[in-house]
């Protein structure tokens, strides 16, 4: 596929990897919508392309049913929905992209959450035919709750309406009237349809009234992950590196991935949750040394001076210190079939460290459908609301707003291993 023709408005990025979600109700096309861009950008390969074709015509249909693509579990085929999270990737002459394909299906809602953990752009998906419906905005809710900046609200299914301006603009104001009571500032609307093609990566013939970018011109301009801020240096440490051999008897080294912000050989950090100070004497990567390292770079620190300093310890930056606290305020998704009471006890797994977590108090459960806050109470499984925790040992946090890998944690269940909630630090 050629690069799109670049329209007046729109800054382009010429690099940088954009992770997007698609999302929405039970059949609103999202599965479809991903199959039209890889198609259109010719991004299947010929054997993978004859594989659906053959899946087409076994189901009865005469043209290809491109949401074959994405939906790959045995029993997803057979349902005709998603329920896991597929991902797929593809590239146009100007960026690459990962695609997270969310299920619709509102007992899947934890499956979502796991693929918004990641995305910096959401594509809402709303059936022309139907509107905004409440997996709609539940869908909404929590791709603004975990951050992602920026929102795409894509009325599918325009050629069963007739191509019709008026079904698209009596969406558009109701999904505005819903955004406006969630904050929801960053938000753009597009008529299309994925079976056909209209307005997807070609314009189409049927959307004239429409004067806007196609879908794939806005996700050629959305600023990447690593243009919105530099953020704070944040270094949770993974291993403590010490060579057992004579010509490294005095190495030490401090391995792990710079979660954000950067760092310089020569800058003074400081190490949490013990607060000594000293600075970064070296930089490491495989075997050669760096001048500097970014976000999310796996490196290695060799620090001035000896400090007692293990896995979950992290290292900052003096002058921007995150919270060090014993105690955590959380707006939890509960992912369990079992309920979150006051009294549970759990294990917190934040950035690098684990520790155990006793459930203070469930302050409040969001009700997506009214946006009301209904106090007190318990969770049930897909349910959102804010939690207090007690902890046995202090963890250094930052609000999930300000940094979404230092903010965010998940819950363990001790007696199962499984992973029971996600957690965004008020």
């Amino acid at each position: 596929m050629s690069a799109p023709e670049k329209l007046p408005g729109l800054h382009y990025n010429a690099s940088g990897l954009l992770r997007f979600l698609t999302c929405g109700s039970v059949d609103d096309g999202k599965s479809t919508l991903i199959g039209r861009l890889l198609y259109d950008s010719k991004s299947i390969l010929a054997d993978t392309l004859n594989a659906i074709e053959r899946s087409s015509r076994m189901r009865g249909l005469e043209a290809v049913d491109l949401s074959l693509l994405t939906d790959g579990l045995q029993a997803e085929r057979e349902q005709g929905i998603t329920i896991d999270v597929a991902y797929r990737y593809f590239s146009t002459g100007t960026r690459k992209y990962i695609i997270a394909d969310a299920p619709g299906h509102e007992q899947y809602t934890r499956n979502m959450v796991t693929a918004a953990s990641t995305a910096n752009l959401a594509i809402i998906l709303v059936d022309a035919r139907k509107g905004v419906l409440t997996q709609t905005r539940r869908h909404s809710y929590i791709a603004h709750l975990v951050g992602i900046p920026h929102l795409v609200v894509a009325v599918n299914k325009m050629d069963l309406v007739g191509y019709s301006r008026e079904a698209f603009e009596r969406i558009r104001q109701a999904y505005l009237e819903f955004a406006a009571g969630l904050g929801i500032r960053d938000v753009r609307f597009i008529p299309l349809s994925a079976l056909k093609g209209d307005m997807v990566v070609e314009r189409g013939t049927q959307l004239a009234w429409y004067d806007g970018p196609t879908l794939i011109d806005i996700l050629e301009a959305a600023p990447s992950a690593h243009s919105e801020a530099r953020g704070k240096f944040r270094f949770p440490v993974q291993w403590v590196c010490r060579p057992r051999t004579t010509a490294h008897h005095d190495y030490r080294g401090y391995m792990g991935r710079v979660e954000s912000g950067g760092i310089s050989a020569g800058d003074e950090v400081q190490v949490l949750p013990s607060g000594r100070k000293t600075r970064v004497k070296e930089i490491r990567l495989f075997d050669r040394a760096l001048p500097h390292a970014t976000g999310e770079q796996s490196i290695t620190l060799l620090l001035g001076d000896e400090l007692d300093i293990s896995r979950g310890d992290i290292i900052v930056s003096p002058a921007e210190t995150p919270i060090v606290t014993k105690q955590l305020e959380a707006i939890v998704c509960w992912l369990s079939e079992s309920s979150l009471q006051p009294g549970r006890k759990l294990l917190v797994r934040h950035a690098t460290r684990e520790a155990k977590a006793l459930v203070a108090a469930v302050e409040y459960r969001q009700d997506i459908n009214t946006l009301k806050k209904v106090s007190g109470g318990q969770l049930e499984m897909n349910d959102i609301g804010s939690v207090t925790f007690k902890l046995s040992q202090p963890l250094c946090v930052d609000r999930y707003r300000d940094n979404r890998a230092t903010g965010a944690f998940i819950l363990i269940d001790e007696a199962t291993n499984n992973t029971v909630g996600a957690g965004m630090i008020s």
